[in-house]
């Protein structure tokens, strides 16, 4: 993840027009059921989780003057990195519990789970037999814990909880020796590799294979995976630049038929979803989507991070779906391996207004006019259910009306009930065209939001 401007990251991640359709059956009906999840847990964990700072990016002079606001500026560059990649040997959380993670999310309503297998610095969080910089290393302290492998026994809680797995990994590998010269140490360092590809071909073939046996080894021994999501957009191109994700997905898909692959910002057949990161499309884009958005500031833990309120949270999934889109909310762990109380606080608010008003969210798709005033609409995806969702504003003092605006695509409603309480909503139709819906005494209005289901 970097964090850059909202408007820069839109533009990259969402030029659809190149959007490749997938034409292979079971990758088409596992979009379909991706596309009905519509909510996804996304915990970004690792060695900065410690430090409380920004994930692998300080690694990267190039961005310092960014991505090291919060290094003490009187560290040089080279002792940074040394002790940054160091951090190894204190990744310890010992209160991790993946069950409690797999919990959480079941609670908040979340159907599937986004984890950083690896990210940038190359650290990895799985028992992978081709770097020793991971958490079952015993340079790592936690590596004598029964849940050293953080992936397989995360991956595992979430399945026998019925949420879906996707592997978070990063095609850039900061730490391997044929990516960054002394990994960093002694040069001035890019997002890029430190070399020239053309001028040492042999040396990239050794890192494409490293990055091939590793996306394998991570479908193969840790599966069945859901989606392989592939960040790092940097890191794409034709020929000898490239990382033959082609060949590499095509073989992964032989051990799980109907695997989805999301090639971040690629517009390639491995970019199986769209992924704007911390915004939202104006409007509906026409392809399958997932907006990546941080739950409070940082995509890692952050000692003094401020939290969205859960007022925020469920606009924010209201917004996504009515445009036809997948929310990946993302926590950072604590450095202990704890889910930070205000998060936990938040998806369990998010998990009750779900569960009285998840019809309006799961299995949904697009219903015009998708948002008008404070009004949001989605149906079911046979068509035969029509939903209209009221987002309440903070401090909105109680209304005994409420006017649902006039549109075409929803007709003249002949019903209206409410779906946390199931009672039915008297209406007046207006000349043109809308309704004022007149709520009862006894009507309890939830501080967020409200759904009601349109029968037409």
């Amino acid at each position: 993840m970097i964090a850059l401007a909202c408007a820069a990251l839109f533009a990259a991640s969402l030029d659809v027009s190149h959007y490749v359709e997938n034409k292979d059956p079971a990758v088409r009906a596992s979009l379909e059921t991706f596309r009905d999840r519509k909510l996804g847990l996304m915990m970004h964990f690792g060695l900065y989780s410690q430090a409380g700072i920004i994930e692998s990016w300080p690694l990267v002079d190039d961005d310092a003057h960014w991505s090291r606001r919060e290094i003490e500026r009187d560290v040089p560059a080279d002792a940074f990195k040394r002790g940054y990649y160091a951090l190894n040997k204190s990744f310890n959380p010992v209160r991790y519990r993946p069950e409690a993670w797999a919990d959480a999310a079941v609670r908040g309503g979340f159907k599937y789970v986004v984890f950083t297998t690896k990210h940038h610095d190359g650290f990895c969080l799985h028992d992978t037999k081709f770097t020793d910089y991971k958490t079952t290393d015993p340079s790592c302290p936690f590596s004598s814990n029964p849940r050293a492998d953080v992936v397989k026994t995360l991956f595992d809680a979430c399945r026998a909880r019925g949420l879906g797995v996707t592997a978070y990994f990063s095609k850039a590998d900061w730490h391997h020796p044929d990516y960054w010269d002394n990994r960093g140490v002694g040069i001035r360092t890019t997002r890029n590799p430190s070399f020239e590809i053309e001028s040492d071909l042999p040396r990239w073939k050794r890192f494409q294979d490293f990055t091939r046996n590793q996306i394998l080894e991570l479908v193969r021994n840790y599966g069945p995976i859901d989606a392989l999501w592939l960040d790092g957009g940097w890191i794409h191109g034709e020929g000898p630049k490239s990382l033959n994700l082609h060949d590499v997905v095509a073989e992964a898909r032989r051990t799980t038929p109907g695997l989805i692959a999301i090639d971040r910002w690629q517009c390639t057949d491995c970019e199986d979803v769209i992924t704007p990161e911390q915004c939202v499309p104006d409007e509906p884009i026409g392809v399958p989507w997932e907006s990546c958005i941080t739950l409070a500031d940082h995509w890692g833990y952050h000692y003094d991070d401020c939290y969205k309120s859960a007022r925020e949270v469920i606009h924010l999934l209201v917004d996504v779906v009515a445009k036809g889109g997948n929310l990946a909310l993302n926590v950072g762990p604590m450095p202990d391996g704890r889910l930070p109380h205000p998060a936990v606080e938040r998806l369990e608010r998010l998990g009750d207004w779900l569960g009285k008003n998840g019809a309006a969210i799961y299995g949904t798709r697009v219903q015009a006019p998708y948002k008008s005033g404070p009004w949001a609409f989605t149906r079911s995806k046979d068509g035969k259910r029509v939903f209209a969702i009221c987002l309440w504003k903070a401090g909105e003092r109680e209304l005994r009306t409420q006017l649902l605006p006039a549109a075409k695509e929803l007709g003249a409603p002949k019903r209206v009930v409410h779906l946390a309480s199931g009672k039915e909503i008297p209406f007046a139709a207006r000349a043109d065209g809308g309704v004022v819906l007149a709520f009862p005494a006894d009507f309890a209005r939830d501080e967020c939001a409200d759904a009601f289901e349109i029968f037409r």
